[in-house]
């Protein structure tokens, strides 16, 4: 309904109100008072619905006063006092009750105006968490390969060359990122999506990442449920990007998948960085939704994470998920 609207209903029932009441004092039949007490209760209903609160409440007493007051005219002379305010405590009763529908109508329709905003919110929420897993992922990784490159062009020119082929794969892979949040913008609306990567595209991801090593049981892998299995490369993907941010001088870097008891652990770990070895990535950018958003999205796929220094003051993060039921084994 149009705003114009919602502001007219409240004006509206005031003055059929106002109205009623001067009929009934005028001694109007009482078939029309009749029919003019049951326009009001319809338009008690609409303002109840509708109106704005403040505007609403005058009017809306207003209108029960008048539908309450209708019928006293017809047992003024022959009524006692006590009948009077009966036949007004009756008549009050359908005027509460449709301000009473009104309201509940109102109170729905607000319900499901904060579903809908929340459920929007959600929805920025892990788009924000789509960009920085993996679009951060890859742009430092241009970064990293770019300030690479810059130190090594003169000397090496072949190494700087593998630099720029790094790059480009990475810049491709950023691209692609986007191309599925897209995707995802476009399921929203009603349109195709893309799948979630999942520890399918582990072997890439790891492949990208510079001295990288990847050792992963695929039977553990096969154990994860669709839900787990896009978490853990979404894990994997956080952990090599926080390397790379935070320890781009680590020498080694490994990322394993193992069966863990009952279920399947993902971890990846990182030497101990050179001192001063941060560089500009580290120094110009820190944090991010980091790992307490991570631990979230683990602890709703039904695992746990931890994350802390290694035995050789290197970065460890370990993410164990349960098997699913009637997995391969």
């Amino acid at each position: 309904m149009s705003v114009n609207l919602r502001v007219v209903w409240a004006p509206l029932l005031a003055s059929a109100a106002l109205a009623g009441i001067t009929a009934t004092v005028l001694g109007m039949p009482a078939t029309w008072l009749l029919g003019w007490a049951g326009l009001l209760l319809l338009l008690l209903a609409l303002v109840a619905r509708w109106s704005p609160v403040r505007s609403g409440t005058v009017a809306g007493v207003l209108g029960l006063v008048a539908v309450s007051v209708w019928p006293l005219p017809l047992v003024w002379e022959t009524g006692s006092w006590l009948d009077l305010c009966g036949v007004a405590g009756f008549w009050a009763v359908p005027a509460l009750g449709a301000a009473l529908a009104g309201g509940y109508l109102r109170r729905q329709a607000t319900r499901m105006e904060q579903a809908v905003h929340d459920a929007r919110r959600d929805q920025q929420l892990e788009l924000a968490r789509d960009l920085h897993d993996f679009v951060a992922h890859d742009v430092s990784a241009i970064v990293v390969q770019a300030q690479a490159a810059r130190f090594v062009a003169e000397r090496d020119p072949g190494q700087a060359v593998r630099a720029l082929e790094r790059i480009e794969t990475a810049g491709l892979s950023a691209l692609a990122s986007m191309d599925r949040t897209v995707h995802a913008l476009q399921e929203a609306a009603g349109g195709p999506t893309a799948p979630v990567p999942g520890l399918a595209r582990l072997p890439e991801l790891v492949e990208r990442f510079e001295g990288g090593a990847l050792d992963a049981d695929p039977v553990a892998v096969r154990e994860l449920s669709r839900e787990a299995d896009t978490t853990a490369y979404r894990v994997a993907v956080e952990a090599l990007t926080n390397v790379r941010r935070h320890a781009p001088g680590a020498a080694v870097v490994r990322v394993a998948v193992r069966r863990a008891g009952a279920g399947t652990e993902l971890s990846v770990t990182n030497s101990a960085a050179p001192r001063g070895g941060g560089g500009l990535l580290a120094r110009r950018r820190r944090g991010g939704t980091g790992l307490a958003g991570l631990r979230a999205r683990v602890e709703a796929a039904g695992g746990t994470l931890r994350a802390g220094t290694d035995e050789d003051g290197g970065w460890r993060v370990c993410a164990v998920f349960p098997a699913q039921e009637n997995a391969p084994r």
